[in-house]
């Protein structure tokens, strides 16, 4: 087989969330220890923490929710750019670019990144604009490595409004650390949950 990249974040307590979301928590119910007949563990907290997909509903009421995110977005060719030398804000990256020539699936290296163990201040993003024109290109998924598509203190989110209406798909805290630019076979398939923002994922990278 050939080698996997894993590019999911470790999620455990005290993985970072969104400032004010729900942390990540975990406890035991039963252990052998005490004298139950198996260990039975627990978990809660928000979905945004680690690697994750955001479903429509995140952005908008009425939108689809995590039950309706389709498998085909997160699985097949994929293309890892390099962007960690880029200042935080938008991009000078645009559907016209030589690079996304037949790109359906675009992934954003930026280096600012919760699998340091700490929440990025700020990090590159695409511009509202750019993701509109990729999606109208035949991008199907934007996938990051910071927190999210847009700007920490965006109160619109006109990156996930413009991939979402053009029918793509969104992918965050991706753990793109050692990953070079380059073209991968992407597995992201989000949990079969329902009602919900958002859905974890468990993401691996194959050479291309």
């Amino acid at each position: 087989m050939s080698h996997l990249f894993d590019i999911s974040v470790l999620v455990e307590p005290g993985t970072p969330e969104w400032p004010g979301d729900v942390p990540f928590s975990c406890g035991w119910s039963a252990r052998i220890a005490q004298g139950a007949s198996v260990n039975l563990s627990h978990i809660a907290g928000s979905p945004h923490v680690g690697t994750h997909a955001d479903a429509p509903l995140h952005v908008r009421d009425g939108w689809p929710a995590s039950e309706g995110l389709p498998l085909d977005p997160f699985f097949g060719p994929a293309l890892v750019l390099d962007v960690t030398r880029a200042p935080d804000g938008p991009l000078s990256l645009d559907a016209d670019d030589p690079r996304l020539a037949g790109c359906e699936r675009l992934l954003l290296r930026t280096d600012r990144t919760i699998a340091d163990g700490a929440f990025p201040a700020a990090w590159p993003v695409l511009s509202a604009a750019a993701a509109s024109r990729m999606a109208a290109a035949g991008v199907k998924l934007v996938g990051v490595d910071a927190p999210s598509v847009d700007e920490r203190e965006s109160k619109t989110l006109e990156v996930h409004n413009a991939l979402f209406s053009g029918g793509a798909y969104v992918l965050e805290n991706l753990d793109l650390r050692g990953i070079g630019e380059g073209q991968y076979e992407l597995i992201a398939l989000p949990l079969r949950l329902g009602g919900l923002d958002a859905a974890p994922v468990r993401a691996v990278l194959l050479p291309g």
